[in-house]
């Protein structure tokens, strides 16, 4: 296994509870990736960060009951309402609960609000189709191989069930912004804004670009087992205990698990996976290798380019993993307060700063012309509010998923221009609640550069390659190859750059185990 964030672990783990024998091999002194939590502070050891992921949603029940996930110290807490100040001094509290969340759409727009539930009834609707997609293998369309033809025709008969309205309702989320969707359903500026923020996190485009639709989509499909569509959940102990309970699972199964182990080169013999060599000249040998890395480090870095087919190195070297994302982590002495509202105390949701779609679209636009945004994004969560193992008592860490940067920004650490970058999130912060500034007492800003060059994700983009129309299904990462398979036989990809990658789910993992499987027991079916 080449790589030790969660996908390869979930990986390792399946694996090995079928009984394979599996070595993980990670380049970095600890497992997890993005998955991480750290103490960013020398100076206070106390505090402790979710480093980059920072919200669980998508890993579906399965994944955590097969792999006993919870025996493993594995603990979701559902997040609570999300607070959006606006520039005129309204918030809005954004609730799961239907009935509350009604009452504050009305104070925006009486309309908006009675049309939540067309537009929750719209968005499940759209759930019951995708979210059994994400589990299922693209097949190879356009191929005529007696199989692949009988693997199209099996996905059609899955979906024969879908009318006229149903697929043009997919089509409109495929290819449609955001903004241009939400206009379909609400009237309110401010109401829009609230409910873009899930089609801009970790894209590299705006509110109107045509794409982000699903971008939303992807992020509200799935729950943290509350039952609520869409919720999101922070783990006990930070996102790196979930890592670490993948890890622990693996372990329990059987699996060895190597760190500081980086891999130099995948062998190859006669078109097919022999093993891998680590950087200090040591080879294993395995006859099914599986890689979680971004395609372009697996397939331009880590093998020849004479051993791989001309299309899919000139498909794998234009994969588009752009990024203007930049996390900042902050440790504070205690909670906002609010100016409009200085009574709220509940801040186990998110805090946002998403003013207007104008605005949102105004800062993307500047990023794309070179310059970082003069009012960023900013996604906050403040876990220790669910899990106060994280700080001190009183104190608090607060997680901000920032946009947007130049996504060229990958190449150098831009340190100067990022710190003033981060003064300006923390700047709309406190124009909304005051004294945030002055209570901060440690902050962390980490920007494409380092999010390429420490966690080896391309371009910095969290999701192994930006999820647009054409790098999403059976074209994740490259036409032919979305099944989990490569060209070299025994060769296998599970990163978030292949179908039901985005976000910590597993799923690209969970898939590509079962491919594995299925060609193990072809095999042996053939030698019998």
């Amino acid at each position: 296994m080449i790589g030790g964030g969660h996908n390869g672990l979930v990986a390792a783990a399946y694996l090995a509870r079928a009984g394979a024998r599996v070595v993980v091999c990670e380049a970095r002194s600890k497992t997890g990736g993005a998955t991480a939590t750290d103490r960013p502070w020398p100076d206070h050891p106390e505090f402790k960060v979710t480093t980059l992921s920072y919200v669980m949603s998508l890993m579906p029940d399965t994944i955590v009951r097969d792999l006993r996930l919870p025996r493993h110290g594995y603990r979701v807490h559902p997040v609570g309402p999300y607070v959006l100040p606006f520039p005129d001094g309204r918030v809005m509290i954004q609730h799961s609960d239907p009935t509350l969340n009604h009452e504050q759409f009305a104070r925006f727009s009486k309309r908006d609000a009675d049309a939540l539930e067309r537009w929750e009834a719209w968005l499940g609707g759209l759930a019951d189709v995708l979210g059994p997609l994400l589990m299922t293998t693209p097949p190879q369309m356009g191929s005529k191989r007696p199989g692949d033809l009988f693997d199209q025709l099996r996905l059609a008969w899955r979906f024969r069930g879908l009318n006229v309205r149903t697929v043009g309702e997919v089509t409109r989320l495929l290819t449609m912004s955001v903004a241009d969707l939400l206009e379909r359903f609400f009237e309110s500026e401010e109401v829009r804004a609230v409910m873009a923020i899930d089609g801009l996190i970790g894209t590299w485009a705006g509110p109107f670009e045509p794409g982000t639709a699903y971008v939303m989509a992807h992020h509200e499909i799935g729950d943290v087992g509350d039952g609520t569509l869409g919720s999101w959940g922070v783990p006990e102990g930070g996102m790196g205990a979930v890592a670490d309970a993948i890890a622990a699972s693996a372990r329990a199964f059987g699996a060895e698990i190597r760190t500081d182990a980086p891999v130099e080169k995948v062998l190859i013999s006669g078109g097919r996976a022999r093993g891998v060599v680590l950087g200090g000249g040591e080879e294993l040998l395995a006859p099914v290798v599986v890689t979680a890395c971004h395609p372009q480090i697996t397939f331009l870095r880590q093998i020849e380019r004479a051993e791989l087919p001309e299309d899919f190195v000139e498909d794998i070297e234009h994969w588009s993993s752009r990024s203007g994302v930049v996390k900042i982590n902050l440790a504070i002495s205690r909670l906002p307060t609010l100016a409009a509202e200085p009574g709220w105390r509940d801040f186990t949701g998110g805090f946002e700063i998403a003013p207007s779609l104008e605005l949102l679209e105004r800062s993307f636009e500047e990023a794309r012309a070179g310059r970082p945004a003069s009012l960023p994004f900013s996604d906050g969560v403040i876990p220790t509010t669910l899990d106060p193992s994280l700080a001190p008592e009183g104190a608090h860490v607060v997680s901000l998923f920032t946009q947007w940067v130049p996504h060229t920004w990958s190449a150098e650490p831009h340190r100067d221009e990022l710190e003033a970058y981060a003064d300006r999130v923390v700047q709309a912060y406190d124009d909304v609640a005051p004294g945030f500034r002055e209570s901060i007492v440690a902050r962390q800003v980490l920007g494409p550069y380092d999010l390429e060059h420490e966690w080896n994700l391309i371009g910095g983009n969290i999701f192994h390659g930006e999820l647009s129309a054409d790098q999403l299904f059976h074209m994740r990462p490259a036409p032919g190859y979305a099944d989990y398979r490569t060209p070299i036989r025994g060769l296998y990809q599970c990163s978030s750059a292949t179908h039901g990658g985005g976000g910590v789910s597993g799923i690209p993992a969970y898939n590509c185990v079962r491919e594995i499987r299925r060609d193990r027991r072809g095999r042996r079916r053939r030698a019998s």
